[in-house]
């Protein structure tokens, strides 16, 4: 199986490469914004990008069904009546007046758009990727659906991409699709054969790496935790208990930010949840492993921090450290001054089933709660 590299300080660590597609679908939030929640992906992981195609199918037949986006091109043409702005000196030299039509320049109403035509090239590139015969057949008749609807083309260029993912009030409800014909592009990730595209190796992209990781977690506990029984929030920032500052001190004063914040309403439990995409132990002093104490710094920081009488589930908070590894699986935890912290691995080697378990156990045993039936 195609794999990659977890750090560059193991090597030898690897990650299925399956196992990155399934962190890329749940980072995308995709189930959670339309509704799929449902849809078990660690059944088949293989089956990923069908899973992928049929949301985004999904998702073109609903916007058909209220039309798609339009946008204006504009168009050079002789016709026998003024239409936008005269092109004296066209008409001039050819003429045009004698045989009773004039030169214009004008915006004309169009289907294809740069953001259309992504979607249907996403449709194309995601076809040889899908198992199942008759959902790789619905695909390629959608593609050549929008090819007669008139929105045809190649790729967006360089020029054309911003207006792909600039969104507007009157063309919001285009986002899902286009995140899934996103998700469409990124899952071009699979094979060693050759082919027509050029892929970078994830591993050169450590941050890129960092940050699947962090948000694929937050989207597999959005997907998987019950929302009667847990609330999730990702990326919120945290504030400082501060009762005083200089004048200069509030533009070079950090902020912080938490990866992942779950609470049990039951419990009444908080769980600060800290991604890393290393190694949990290093060499340290006169012992050969060590948790890395800067990781537990900043999560100690996070806990304290945050305690105030009026937030009474910040004065017992717990927290989580959590790192991917390959083979093995580490589970410990310490209390301090009220605080439960734990350093957990979910290990990225198994199958995406097993992923599941570790990462619902390790909510559930932070949280002091048996798991949700």
């Amino acid at each position: 199986m195609t794999t990659i590299t977890v750090s560059e300080q193991h090597k030898a660590s690897r990650i299925p490469v399956r196992n990155l597609w399934l962190l890329m679908l749940y980072a995308s939030d995709l189930f959670r914004q339309l509704g799929r929640s449902h849809i078990a992906v660690e059944d088949n992981p293989a089956e990923i990008p069908d899973l992928v195609a049929t949301i985004l199918l999904h998702e073109i037949a609903v916007r058909r069904r209220r039309n798609l986006s339009i946008g204006y091109q504009t168009r050079h043409e002789a016709l026998n009546r003024v239409r936008g702005r005269i092109d004296a000196l066209y008409t001039a030299s050819h003429q045009l007046l004698e045989r009773g039509r004039v030169a214009c320049h004008f915006q004309d109403i169009t289907l294809n758009t740069p953001r259309n035509r992504y979607v249907r090239c996403a449709l194309e590139r995601l076809t040889p990727l899908i198992t199942k015969p008759s959902l790789a057949a619905d695909c390629h008749i959608m593609a050549i659906s929008l090819r007669r609807e008139g929105i045809n083309g190649a790729y967006p260029d360089n020029r054309e991409l911003p207006s792909v993912w600039r969104f507007g009030r009157h063309d919001a409800a285009d986002k899902p699709m286009v995140d899934a014909a996103k998700l469409s592009f990124e899952l071009l990730i699979p094979t060693e054969d050759r082919g027509r595209h050029l892929l970078p190796a994830p591993s050169d992209n450590l941050y890129w790496m960092r940050r699947l990781f962090e948000k694929g977690i937050a989207g597999f506990y959005r997907v998987h935790l019950a929302k009667t029984t847990w609330l999730i929030s990702a990326g919120k920032e945290l504030k400082w208990a501060i009762s005083g500052q200089s004048a200069g001190s509030t533009a070079i004063f950090p902020t912080m930010k938490s990866d992942i914040i779950l609470e049990h309403k039951m419990a009444q439990q908080r769980i600060i949840i800290d991604t890393k995409f290393n190694a949990i132990l290093t060499k340290g002093w006169y012992r050969e492993q060590s948790l890395r104490n800067n990781f537990i710094y900043q999560l100690y920081t996070y806990l304290r921090t945050q305690e105030s009488k009026a937030d009474p589930l910040s004065l017992n908070a717990s927290g989580l450290l959590l790192h991917p590894a390959v083979g093995y699986m580490l589970n410990e935890y310490v209390i301090t001054q009220g605080h439960k912290i734990h350093f957990a691995t979910v290990d990225m080697a198994v199958d995406a089933k097993t992923i599941k378990k570790q990462l619902l156990k390790l909510a559930h045993d932070c949280a002091g709660v048996m798991a949700d039936n």
